[in-house]
């Protein structure tokens, strides 16, 4: 019995010719919008850039952005590499944020591939007022899902539309309780709190939403509970109480109605 001989193949004979970008002038950088403004809070929504490569050459290539920043700012990624077809754009995404107390000032990210170089202006503006006072500050919980972002109960997006790409919930699927809050730097008077639980037309409140809670809020190290609410079906609800000035607040949600997750879309505080 013969066995058939295996042709051995090059294997170059069977990638397409690509070309390395190292001093690449075929490589043309961009990045929209600009300028982007950023505000010094560390849950503030951050500025958010689209990086593009568009190979103009004649081959398909792989090239490498290198990204860079002024020690004022922080970047989510420090590279950007990809294979290029030939006319085509390819984008990542890149955030930019800046520490509390950052001046107001523009500041720059560069991008480079090879020889070619963009300068992008970074606008940090001043902090706004903002009635919410849990608006960008440093959130705190109990634990947060990887597929979610610790800032997202408090980045001013309360559309429950939203909730997976701008919301929040813990990791720890039918274990309770949960928290999520707020800490800040200066005690801040507050009266009200605001809660935004899951609640749209694919996934109703009364279904997904956070059913039992407390409200606490903190002073002098001591917390209070300052409101419970128990077999809620609504998405949103308010709890006020006596204003009195607090260094904390947070949520403990104590049950969900589908008994999994504590989802929140958005956390508020308020004055009065």
């Amino acid at each position: 019995m013969k066995r058939a001989a295996l042709l051995a193949v090059p294997l170059t004979l069977l990638l397409p010719a690509v070309a390395v970008a190292s001093g690449n002038k075929h490589v043309e950088v961009s990045a929209t919008p600009r300028p982007v403004e950023v505000v010094p809070l560390p849950c503030f929504p951050s500025g958010k850039l689209t990086l593009g490569m568009t190979n103009t050459g004649r081959k398909p290539t792989i090239a490498d952005m290198r990204i860079s920043g002024e020690p004022e700012l922080t970047l989510s990624r420090r590279q950007f590499s990809s294979y290029l077809p030939v006319g085509q754009l390819v984008k990542a995404p890149l955030e930019v944020t800046v520490p509390r107390g950052t001046a107001p000032a523009t500041y720059g990210v560069d991008l480079s591939v090879g020889r070619e170089h963009l300068r992008v202006p970074i606008s940090v503006q001043p902090v706004p007022r903002r009635d919410n006072v849990l608006l960008g500050e440093q959130a705190v919980a109990s634990s947060t899902h990887g597929n979610m972002r610790l800032c997202g109960g408090v980045d001013g997006n309360a559309d429950s539309a939203q909730w997976g790409a701008s919301g929040w919930h813990d990791a720890t699927k039918g274990v309770f309780p949960d928290t999520y809050g707020v800490d800040f730097v200066a005690p801040v008077t507050v009266g009200r709190v605001v809660l935004q639980t899951l609640d749209s037309a694919r996934y109703p409140a009364s279904v997904m939403g956070i059913r039992d809670f407390d409200v606490q809020v903190r002073s002098a190290g001591t917390w209070t509970t300052v409101g419970e609410v128990r077999s809620n079906v609504q998405g949103n609800v308010t709890v006020t109480f006596a204003p009195r000035p607090v260094d904390a607040v947070q949520l403990v949600s104590r049950d969900s109605n589908d008994h999994g997750y504590s989802r929140i879309v958005e956390l508020e505080a308020y004055s009065s």
